[in-house]
């Protein structure tokens, strides 16, 4: 722990003592490991730190609930190690964390490079969705058909072994852990942030990535002022794993000359300090693994208060779109003309912005008073939307029935019958994995 009593990360150190020090940072479902076979080559020049991620690789099970958290998490660990400066390569949910850095802690940044990276992962709803089969049925169905979203098939023929390790380490990953960071996910975007992105940037990616592939690429060298691409052919997500040789010839290149020196405020630039890394804390350090990689997937996060004197409507459409999903909202919306258009503001202000964002009840709890309400009221339509929005705040599906066979004794058998029907449909939907 640091003395701010953050959380600090599993870590691991190799290379001189005396190098500049790179940090690479790994894709969800994944540890450390996934960049094991650029590490002979990195640490000819710097001292590599490699950290894995909450609850992965056997870490200690802390949830970050946000993008936000587990940079301050790594930098708490950097700071006990004595580590102020340093540049940083990371993978997915580790570019986020890149960027973020990038954004909120540029004096501590020399360099940056984002591998199958986006301002913006898919959407909310997906990885919330994602969060919602997770708490379902555990990881077995995500870690199952993480080959075919992380390599490309001809890799995956030829490999088996590594994708059996890919499959395990998703599946022994706390889901918990995995949970929060869907969660961090789905409420990352920085699309409107890109431009104070200050320090010299490679975003690679590789040429089949159907997840974060050269489309999202383009759009961070669009908005990074210093930023230069590199499509990776032939490799899917998982770029580091498929194609080790090219990515770490990049990385190589990449920080050997775009590594930005240390800024005095009176004097201008200055050399950057060697950082002297302090003795490895046991608690920090796991033997390591025979070298194979894992896979990226993308994970309930504490309710965002409203900022004082927010305007009802900005509060009541963001608490919205949390509960109920982006998708439904802006259907809802979309449908709404002069008639509608004044009730749906109705609705947001007081329904969503008045009482759904009181403190007096978490929303889990406010999801199991409307289920009822709506099974009393024979609302069957809205109990759909709303078994829906009992899933995203972290009801399982057990919890939805025992509400629902509570509703049965005081709403009466052909009402609860009816919401049985309903809500069976809905957790089917929602608790299966998308082809």
């Amino acid at each position: 722990m640091s003395e701010t009593n953050t959380p600090a990360l599993q870590y691991r150190l190799d290379g001189p003592d005396d190098a500049p020090v790179l940090i690479l940072g790994p894709s969800l479902g994944t540890t450390w490991h996934m960049w094991d076979r650029q590490v002979p080559e990195l640490t000819r020049q710097w001292r590599v730190f490699r950290f894995d991620l909450p609850g992965h690789g056997g870490a200690p099970a802390y949830p970050a609930g946000s993008v936000a958290d587990l940079t301050a998490r790594l930098l708490a660990t950097l700071d006990g190690l004595g580590v102020q400066r340093f540049g940083y390569a990371g993978c997915a949910l580790g570019g986020a964390v890149g960027i973020e850095l990038a954004l909120r802690h540029p004096e501590r940044l020399a360099s940056l490079a984002l591998i199958a990276a986006s301002p913006r992962f898919g959407t909310a709803d997906e990885f919330r969705q994602r969060g919602v089969i997770v708490r379902t049925n555990g990881l077995d169905p995500i870690a199952r058909t993480a080959p075919d979203r992380w390599f490309t098939s001809g890799f995956a023929a030829a490999q088996p072994a590594i994708t059996d390790w890919a499959v395990q380490m998703v599946r022994t990953t706390d889901p918990g852990c995995y949970i929060a960071a869907c969660e961090a996910l789905a409420a990352f975007d920085v699309r409107p942030e890109l431009t104070r992105v200050g320090v010299p940037t490679l975003v690679l990616v590789g040429s089949e990535d159907q997840v974060t592939g050269p489309a999202e690429a383009r759009t961070l060298v669009a908005g990074i002022p210093d930023a230069r691409l590199a499509v990776v052919p032939g490799a899917s997500h998982l770029v580091p794993v498929e194609q080790p040789a090219a990515v770490t010839d990049l990385l190589v290149r990449h920080f050997s000359t775009a590594w930005q020196p240390a800024h005095d405020m009176g004097t201008g630039p200055v050399p950057v300090p060697v950082p002297v890394a302090a003795p490895v804390q046991p608690m920090a350090v796991v033997a390591p693994a025979p070298i194979a990689p894992i896979a990226e997937i993308a994970p309930a996060a504490a309710q965002p208060e409203a900022e004082a004197g927010a305007d009802a409507y900005e509060v009541g459409i963001k608490v919205r779109r949390e509960v109920l999903g982006d998708a439904h909202v802006d259907g809802v919306l979309e449908q709404a003309d002069d008639f509608s258009a004044d009730f749906q503001d109705f609705l947001t202000r007081y329904t969503w912005g008045a009482i759904w964002d009181r403190p007096g009840l978490d929303r889990r709890t406010r999801s199991c008073v409307t289920l009822t309400a709506l099974v009393a009221g024979g609302h069957l339509e809205e109990l759909a939307v709303h078994t829906r929005a009992a899933l995203r705040n972290g009801l399982t599906p057990a919890e939805i029935k025992e509400v629902l066979m509570q509703a049965a004794v005081y709403c009466g058998m052909p009402a609860a019958s009816s919401a049985f029907r309903v809500a069976q449909q809905v957790i089917r939907e929602e608790t299966t994995l998308p082809e």
